[in-house]
């Protein structure tokens, strides 16, 4: 039997883990006493794994789906409540690697499992005092990837000193969420926290790609009704339409007041 200050490896980088009782939830963090070998994390490759032959980086810019904060949480809550074996070499029912760059991926919905030197390029730096559930908090060590590298999901604070976060994570011997020392047990000041690029606002699940805003970084609320245009486009000389659809947007056109009521103009006048 393992003693109780052995330490469970995710994608290189050491956490606390106990081997006769499961590891702490949202209590006081755990304490880092020991050491141990890193392991390697998977190279980004197509969801299900790569088709036999090594992956290559994707053309053009890195794709970003639309999602929302509630759609990240609730997929990462899904693969803790399933307690998702790591394993860098494994991939899920839906397809996503099984260590901490794979468990991001799926968390934020992206087209394959990235790594630790590829997450980056799908989000914006933030800084602490903006971090929201959702965001991520990376360390990437580009002089050794193999050493160190990890990645967690940010699921808020725990404490008003926001000292301590709930991070989700993808480490031995499963999927877990808990309290952890911000910014992460080991390497704390290499962790950078980051905002995905195609987060959208309001609540609900995943935004289909057709329905984000043009040129805007993420998606509209589905199912937003356009804004009011604005009195700037009724000037005299306007050719443009643009009065089409206001009666969603605006007032109303006034119904008849009965079914088959002549307009106003071809009543007879009323004499008193």
């Amino acid at each position: 039997m393992l003693a109780a200050t052995a330490v469970a490896v995710a994608c290189g980088h050491l956490t606390p883990a106990l081997a006769d009782e499961p590891p702490p939830s949202l209590g006081a963090p755990a304490r880092l006493t020991d050491a141990a070998q890193g392991s390697p994390q998977g190279a980004p490759a197509p969801l299900y794994g790569p088709p036999g032959r090594p992956s290559v980086p994707l053309p053009g810019p890195p794709a970003t789906p639309p999602t929302t904060r509630e759609a990240i949480i609730e997929r990462a809550e899904k693969w803790t409540r399933a307690k998702v074996p790591y394993a860098m070499d494994g991939y899920g029912a839906d397809g996503y690697r099984q260590d901490c760059s794979g468990f991001v991926s799926m968390a934020w919905n992206l087209g394959r499992s990235e790594w630790t030197g590829s997450l980056a390029g799908f989000a914006e730096r933030i800084t602490k005092d903006e971090l929201r559930p959702g965001d991520i908090l990376l360390f990437h060590n580009a002089e050794n990837p193999e050493k160190g590298s990890h990645v967690t999901l940010f699921g808020g604070w725990t404490n008003s000193s926001r000292t301590q976060y709930t991070a989700y994570e993808q480490t031995r011997p499963a999927t877990r969420r808990q309290a952890t020392p911000y910014a992460y047990w080991t390497n704390g000041s290499r962790f950078l926290p980051y905002r995905y690029r195609g987060l959208a606002e309001g609540r609900g699940r995943d935004i289909p790609a057709e329905r984000a805003a043009p040129g805007a970084p993420g998606a509209e609320r589905a199912g937003a009704v356009p804004a009011h245009p604005g009195a700037a486009v009724f000037r005299p000389g306007r050719s443009r339409p643009a009065g089409e659809g206001f009666g969603r947007r605006g007032v109303r056109p006034r119904p008849s007041a009965r079914a088959g009521a002549a307009p106003e103009r071809d009543r007879p006048a009323r004499h008193r």
